[in-house]
């Protein structure tokens, strides 16, 4: 359901990367949102100036709470704002929830495979943390891939999760930690052949990221057998 524009009050907020922060709205008209929808955000300079950006939602469910995860981008209009000078008693503007294809519902029991790059773990975030607290059995897949350790969004909260319905393969592409085993590189047929579900089991697959990692990973998945139909993506740009 898409709403006219309300306005939120950012309750909280934290640095969760180098370039990231958390953000945390409260939004008394929110009416809840499925596990993989997003919202539009709307600043307003004080010459009348609008800039609207989409960014993803990681909280799910019901309630008047909203959480963001932001990724600032050095030329971006919005994004440099969200991360360094929003404050705590802050407004913004924002409608939504958005989207009804890049969705998880407790209803599906088929396998769900996650690859994320970068902040694209947002959307994913919240359809793990949907599946965490819902009685599915449906096994969870997830690859996430960043440049470096410090660079990953929700990193203890994801492999906080790991046991018999989820399991999680990092991928960094330029840094890794003391004693890794794989050397630094991107995801790649060969990641995906060992890391990921095969298209036997027929899983859903969720993939979120920069354009042109998400078109790279639906290549390999379909090239590997997947139904580009059960492929779902969810790709961004600069804001």
């Amino acid at each position: 359901m898409v709403s006219d524009w309300s306005t939120g009050t950012v309750s909280g907020g934290e640095k969760i990367t180098p370039t990231g922060r958390i953000l945390r709205l409260d939004v008394p008209s929110w009416p809840g949102n499925l596990p993989g929808q997003h919202l539009d955000l709307r600043l307003t300079a004080d010459d009348g100036y609008q800039a609207v950006r989409s960014y993803s939602i990681a909280s799910y469910g019901p309630g008047t709470t909203v959480e963001l995860a932001v990724d600032e981008l050095p030329d971006g209009e919005v994004s440099p704002y969200l991360v360094e000078d929003v404050q705590p008693g802050d407004q913004l503007e924002v409608r939504g929830p958005i989207g009804n294809y890049f969705v998880w519902r407790e209803q599906q029991t088929e396998p769900v495979q996650l690859i994320a790059g970068g902040s694209g773990i947002v959307p994913l975030v919240s359809i793990v943390r949907a599946h965490q607290a819902s009685s599915s059995a449906a096994p969870f897949r997830m690859i996430y891939s960043v440049r470096a350790p410090e660079d990953a969004y929700y990193a203890a909260e994801l492999d906080s999760y790991s046991g018999d319905r989820f399991s999680l393969e990092w991928v960094y592409t330029r840094t890794t930690p003391a004693g890794w085993a794989r050397p630094a590189g991107r995801i790649d047929r060969a990641v995906i052949e060992a890391s990921a579900l095969p298209a036997s089991d027929d899983p859903t697959v969720y993939v979120c990221g920069p354009t042109g990692f998400v078109e790279a990973v639906a290549r390999i998945l379909v090239d590997l057998g997947h139904d580009p139909g059960r492929v779902k993506t969810e790709r961004f740009g600069g804001a």
